[in-house]
């Protein structure tokens, strides 16, 4: 599976920049949270990355937010995002799976999910929402939670749909 940092690296720059973009106009602490630490990643003053250009100031907190190193702070930005943006996907995916939750958190995840109910949640996000966007939340959501599920992992390598990169 991949970590946020992989993620963030290999899914199309045009994803990649609706993310910081978001943050930028909806979340501005995050963004400035996030900036900061590319920032001293990059080894410059907050300053400095503030007053380049947005366009080009996005693409290097692209490049710097795709290393290891920053993978804390990538996987704080990516979580944000799909909680905050695609709060209705993730709460369509965890009822199509009969998961409790709050607003799309969940307290305890199942240790397994049966085929055929995982299948028909995917296939649900995969006609209502872009399918990169779909990818990443289900690749995130393998990932991020403690309980990794193997047919899920399947499921990411072998649907065309939710491939990252375009």
């Amino acid at each position: 599976m991949l970590t946020s940092h992989e993620l963030l690296g290999f899914m199309s720059p045009s994803l990649a920049q609706q993310i910081i973009t978001y943050a930028y106009e909806s979340d501005k602490p995050l963004y400035r949270a996030t900036l900061q630490a590319v920032a001293d990643a990059r080894k410059v003053r907050y300053v400095f990355m503030e007053r380049q250009p947005r366009a080009d100031r996005h693409n290097a907190m692209v490049a710097t937010l795709s290393k290891p190193a920053l993978e804390m702070v990538t996987s704080n930005l990516v979580r944000t995002w799909l909680l905050k943006k695609y709060n209705s996907m993730l709460c369509d995916f965890l009822n199509a799976l009969g998961i409790t939750h709050k607003e799309g958190v969940v307290e305890d995840l199942p240790a397994e999910m049966d085929d055929a109910k995982l299948r028909a949640a995917v296939e649900a996000l995969v006609a209502k929402y872009p399918g990169e966007v779909v990818g990443v939340y289900l690749n995130a959501f393998n990932e991020m939670n403690e309980v990794n599920w193997p047919n899920l992992k399947t499921i990411l390598e072998a649907d065309k749909r939710l491939q990252l990169g375009g």
